[in-house]
């Protein structure tokens, strides 16, 4: 057990990544780590050689092997798709895959400038000496430039879209200019950019069509299969368990089923057998929320409540998920237990839980 509360993909999937590296027999793009085909079964899970490669990513397939032959192009990749669709988690693993390093990454937020994204510099080397490349401060942008590596833009969308368009340079000359210095950085093969963004956010920057023009674009969706979320939220509770020293009860996918119904129903506005219409609340109620409430759970089973997982447990952070306008979303709830949870007897447990917190 690490010190590190969360270790990089490549470190955390090491023993994996030499496995996949060690027994690819397939071509590689210059400056990967290993071939296309590789770097899916390391997403999609497989075998290699006798050890077991584990799914990063349940869904479609044919979407992960879009992103990765998009990579070895000259295009850059653009992960799409509603908050909690596992962009970020995606886009972590393909760099671990391809460049053997994840963490190039830039978080894009209102307050980013083209400091974060191009390079800064050091002021006290820039007064003594002036400007010099000692004095350049390198961005992850630009040291996967150098390198030849990927580099990630968490959330493009938030950045401002003059910052955005710092970029167009970069994506279709494969170059960064350093005018103080009359000089320009080059990439190395291998170099190539993995943003995401969603569709959902308030206040997002659109894209320029200029910049829009520069990206593959592969959408993620929400899982459609309620089985198929079951199995992508139960593993990962199961390995964040094991991370956080947490116990996983017995009837962990139990409960797992019941949130996620409680989530697909007001996601979608009507019930699972679609016999009812029900009002949908402001936020996405996304897998990674489920996550999220299943692993606080957990917690509070361990801490709180003698290991046992259990409604009264839930019912707070199920509510804190559902609920993020104080008007709005508490009246959709209300409506959701009185029509819904309230006639349904395998349920009563979340309805008494979650009427007593209103």
């Amino acid at each position: 057990m690490t010190a590190q509360i969360r270790l990089p993909a490549e470190d955390t999937y090491r023993n994996e990544l030499d496995a996949l590296i060690a027994n690819d027999s397939g071509t590689k793009p210059a400056g990967w780590a290993m071939s296309p085909r590789a770097a899916v079964t390391y997403l999609m899970g497989g075998t290699a050689g006798g050890t077991e490669i584990t799914p990063k990513y349940v869904g479609n397939r044919r979407l992960i092997e879009t992103a990765v032959a998009t990579l070895a192009t000259d295009r850059a990749l653009l992960l799409l798709g509603v908050p909690g669709t596992a962009k970020s988690w995606v886009s972590e693993h393909l760099a671990a895959a391809v460049s053997g390093n994840s963490t190039m990454v830039i978080q894009c937020t209102a307050g980013t400038d083209e400091n974060q994204v191009r390079y800064s510099w050091n002021y006290a080397q820039l007064l003594a000496k002036g400007p010099s490349r000692e004095a350049l401060v390198p961005t992850p942008l630009f040291r996967a430039m150098e390198e030849g590596k990927l580099c990630r833009l968490e959330e493009l969308t938030r950045m401002g879209s003059d910052v955005q368009d710092t970029l167009i340079t970069v994506l279709s000359e494969k170059m960064l200019p350093i005018p103080e210095l009359n000089d320009a950085v080059y990439a190395r093969r291998g170099f190539n950019v993995i943003a995401t963004a969603n569709d959902r956010d308030k206040g997002v920057n659109d894209l320029s069509a200029a910049l829009k023009r520069r990206f593959n674009v592969v959408v993620l969706p929400l899982p459609d299969d309620m089985d198929e979320e079951i199995r992508i939220v139960s593993k990962r509770v199961a390995e964040m368990a094991v991370s956080l020293d947490l116990p996983a009860p017995k009837n962990v996918t139990v409960e797992v089923a019941r949130v996620l119904s409680i989530f697909r129903e007001l996601r979608g506005g009507e019930t699972l057998d679609g016999k009812t219409t029900l009002k949908s609340p402001s936020g996405t109620l996304s897998t990674a929320e489920a996550i999220a409430v299943m692993v606080g759970g957990l917690s509070h089973a361990a801490f709180f409540n003698g290991g046992e997982l259990c409604a009264d447990g839930l019912a707070p952070t199920v509510m804190g998920a559902i609920v993020k306008d104080p008007v709005q979303d508490k009246a959709v709830l209300e409506e959701y237990l009185e029509t819904v949870l309230k006639t349904r007897r395998q349920y009563s447990d979340y309805y008494s839980a979650m009427t007593d917190l209103l």
